[in-house]
């Protein structure tokens, strides 16, 4: 069995859909855009050339087909092995496919078409829609990562241009992706991980650096820093908790490093241990410390830890007049922490006088897993039927009941107007400039785009 076989990376109902069309078509087209319509351009497109390169690459085989063929029958479902047999025979097992998209990194409103795509052979007019299941995944979930990833950097902003020096450069390192557990899969993580990195530059999934620089040609480095856990502190013992800490200093002290506090009393670690016993361990080593308050209240404890850290190791106030620790310290609160905790954390410490540079925060689930298809409302939908006089008909759907599931009728064009990008009929393109390009077709990339495109277009 083939657990990559890409005939069964499919709905099971879709086996049929062969069956399904009017006779002599030739041709389907289908798009994918977040439903709704907003004045909001706060969708980021991201993922395809991920996918094109890891799963449209992969050629169908006979083996392929007579193992689909077992699976899909057993299953009471109709199979087109003709079909498949006529991909892995005339077009070498490549996917005779050619599809259009934005530029990824490119940030559009709800009802922007982002890709469209076609089959490339008359017999093979059933294709488009059998990819819907994969490509469309491959999709959403990146683009809605990379999509909340720019929510939270814009929730962010406007603390750190208020309270920091070097605004941007501290804000890409606010954040830092602990979710490399907190996902469903290994392919979850480098996907997910990747899109954090299109807006922060801090990462403890490694996975995210990996499909980054396979799939974008990522120049990534310094995204972490050596870290201890739980595990690694409390192998020392209640009574050693200060040889632990001590041991951070000796082995990384000259960099930055982190420096879970809480296993046993964080103020008690904070006041007598790093603040008494090791403060000028610390600052001779000529490091950073940070220190992670994890457990408890997400809100109080990096704030009290913060104001703990300016007690015992002081602060100076920086070019907008907010105080700043020492250099040798800050604070990164990594466990159980929203976006809406974030907010009050950084109103706290503005209250108080302290610039928002002062502390990091880690997040996992709510960063990676926390969400689904429906938070932007992907979908992928048939818009164009050609049949054999090669004549191209609307496709459209238009529920009595529920308007927001309405589609697009015709081929689709994206231009650039008054108002942003907008969706316009193909036919009605004109003169103007399609910013949807060709990114693919029968198995050759275009237009392929780098790490670093995608970043600064998401800016």
């Amino acid at each position: 069995m083939q657990i990559d076989n890409p005939i069964l990376n499919t709905d099971g109902y879709k086996f049929s859909h062969f069956l399904q069309y009017p006779p002599e078509t030739t041709a389907v087209s289908a798009y994918i855009e977040t439903r709704g319509s907003s004045d909001l351009t706060d969708v980021v497109f991201f993922g395809l050339q991920a996918f094109l390169l890891s799963h449209m690459m992969r050629r169908v085989t006979r083996a392929d087909v007579e193992e689909a063929e077992a699976v899909v029958t057993a299953q009471g479902q109709p199979f087109d092995k003709a079909g498949w047999m006529h991909i892995v025979e005339r077009h070498n097992g490549i996917l005779p496919l050619e599809i259009w998209a934005l530029p990824e990194g490119t940030r559009v409103r709800r009802g922007v078409p982002m890709v469209q795509v076609v089959n490339t052979d008359p017999a093979c007019f059933w294709l488009p829609g059998f990819i819907e299941t994969a490509l469309l995944r491959a999709i959403w979930y990146p683009s809605t990562v990379a999509s909340h990833g720019r929510r939270v950097k814009q929730a962010l902003r406007p603390y750190y241009e208020k309270t920091c020096d070097n605004a941007e450069t501290v804000l890409r390192q606010a954040v830092h992706d602990f979710g490399a557990r907190g996902v469903a899969s290994f392919e979850q993580a480098g996907l997910g991980g990747a899109a954090h990195l299109i807006h922060f530059d801090r990462t403890d999934t490694m996975t995210g650096i990996l499909f980054a620089q396979r799939y974008y040609a990522a120049e990534l480095s310094n995204l972490s820093y050596p870290a201890s856990e739980h595990s690694t502190m409390i192998a020392w013992g209640g009574d050693h908790e200060a040889d632990a800490y001590r041991n951070m200093i000796d082995r990384f002290g000259s960099g930055t490093y982190s420096v879970v506090s809480d296993s046993f009393d964080i103020n008690f670690a904070i006041s007598e241990i790093w603040g008494k016993q090791l403060k000028d361990k610390v600052r001779a080593a000529g490091g950073r410390l940070i220190i992670r308050p994890d457990s408890g209240d997400p809100i109080e404890n990096p704030t009290h830890a913060v104001r703990q850290l300016d007690y015992h190791f002081g602060s100076r106030q920086n070019g907008k007049g907010y105080k700043l620790l020492d250099d040798c310290v800050r604070v990164l609160q990594g466990d159980g922490i929203s976006l809406s905790d974030i907010g009050l954390v950084l109103s706290r410490l503005e209250a108080f006088g302290f610039s928002a540079e002062n502390v990091m925060f880690g997040l996992g689930g709510s960063l990676l897993q926390k969400l689904n298809r429906d938070t932007f409302s992907f979908a992928m939908k048939a818009n164009a039927r050609k049949d054999a006089s090669g004549r191209w008909h609307e496709l459209f759907k238009r529920p009595a009941t529920m308007s927001l599931k309405a589609s697009k009728a015709g081929r689709q064009a994206v231009v650039e107007s008054f108002n942003g990008l907008e969706a316009v009929r193909l036919e009605d393109l004109g003169a103007r400039q399609n910013r949807m390009r060709l990114v693919w077709r029968d198995g050759q990339l275009h237009a392929p785009v780098t790490f670093a495109e995608v970043r600064q277009r998401a800016s």
